[in-house]
């Protein structure tokens, strides 16, 4: 059975590697950053640069109807749209339409404000997207009454929000706070990490200080509904914050992929918490081996990250990259086959 599914992964990333995608970039506005569409059109693609990445598409081509589905897609912390392509030419090919907003203050270009304050605005991002594909007269054959989401660590608490999960920053500081030493990437990010040195003790102090000064008492539910969501999967998700009890009985069906070799969100705090407690959610891919940066594909290129970086995002040596992808890239838009028909 597993080799069976595991080439019916294999042949959807083989046809989505092969196929060329329209895209375009509708500039950001009042209510959000820029919007990326990727999407089924006739004409032929071309090698394009975006970014360090190099990537074949058909910018500004003429749209086709493809299944009349949307899935919107919420990247992870200082991402964009480009690290989600592999994944945007596999529904492409199955006949979705894809849109993906730039998370303002957390994005490639402006990353200066992630965490709880990013993860604030986010949904409303996601519905916001939506809405401004519904007004673009290219994409009219659309049915909106039915999209589906997916979003990535920092996109994959978005998500999470979208299923009906509710969590706030208080949550979020005292969930550092009671394992802050084990948890550290997911409470402080990018900004330092715990080396085993001398200088651990003053960084958890620091933490501990600054956590408290930006998030204590801050309580209020985080919530966000929009109703044309109906199917939603969340990958390698930040989780801690959540009030466990909102996702036990989320409000549609949600899948959730993991990664046992995560050091950026750990599972048992993260992914492992949100399938122990929810009823009924998907396991769409437990990904052995695999990173946090296993879902970024296209990877970017190891030599432009920081150490820090790569050592949480770079692969393990050994880890088979191309099999994996297939594998959680082929189940995810087997799951959005399954509930958005189109």
């Amino acid at each position: 059975m597993f080799f069976r599914l595991l080439l019916a992964s294999l042949a959807v990333s083989t046809a989505a590697q092969a196929a060329t995608v329209g895209t375009l970039t509708l500039p950001a506005d009042d209510d959000g950053g820029a919007v990326t569409l990727f999407y089924p059109t006739a004409a032929a693609g071309r090698p394009e640069t975006r970014g360090d990445l190099q990537l074949m598409l058909a910018p500004d081509a003429v749209p086709t109807p493809g299944n009349g589905r949307l899935i919107a897609i919420s990247h992870g912390s200082g991402g964009g749209p480009w690290v989600h392509t592999t994944l945007a030419k596999a529904l492409v090919e199955a006949g979705f339409t894809v849109v993906l907003p730039l998370h303002r203050g957390d994005n490639w270009t402006d990353p200066g404000r992630p965490g709880p304050e990013s993860w604030k605005q986010r949904p409303a991002e996601i519905s916001h997207a939506i809405d401004r594909v519904a007004a673009d007269p290219r994409f009219a054959t659309l049915k909106l009454d039915r999209v589906g989401g997916f979003g990535m660590s920092a996109g994959g608490h978005t998500m999470l929000s979208l299923a009906g999960g509710a969590w706030s920053p208080e949550r979020f500081r005292a969930a550092c706070e009671q394992r802050l030493a084990e948890d550290f990437p997911a409470c402080v990010g990018l900004v330092t990490g715990l080396t085993g040195g001398a200088l651990d003790g003053f960084k958890l102090w620091l933490a501990r200080h600054v956590l408290s000064w930006k998030f204590r008492g801050d309580d209020a539910p985080q919530t966000h509904t929009d109703p044309r969501l109906v199917a939603i999967v969340a990958a390698v998700p930040a989780a801690a914050d959540f009030d466990m009890s909102t996702l036990a009985h989320p409000r549609v069906p949600l899948g959730l992929i993991t990664a046992d070799g995560d050091r950026w969100l750990l599972p048992r705090f993260h992914s492992d918490a949100v399938l122990a407690s929810c009823q009924g959610c998907e396991l769409v891919a437990a990904l052995p081996g695999a990173g946090h940066g296993a879902l970024l594909a296209p990877p970017p290129p190891a030599s432009n990250l920081g150490r820090l970086e790569c050592e949480l995002l770079c692969d393990q040596p050994g880890f088979d990259r191309p099999a994996t992808t297939a594998l959680w890239v082929g189940r995810t838009v087997a799951f959005f086959q399954r509930h958005l028909p189109g």
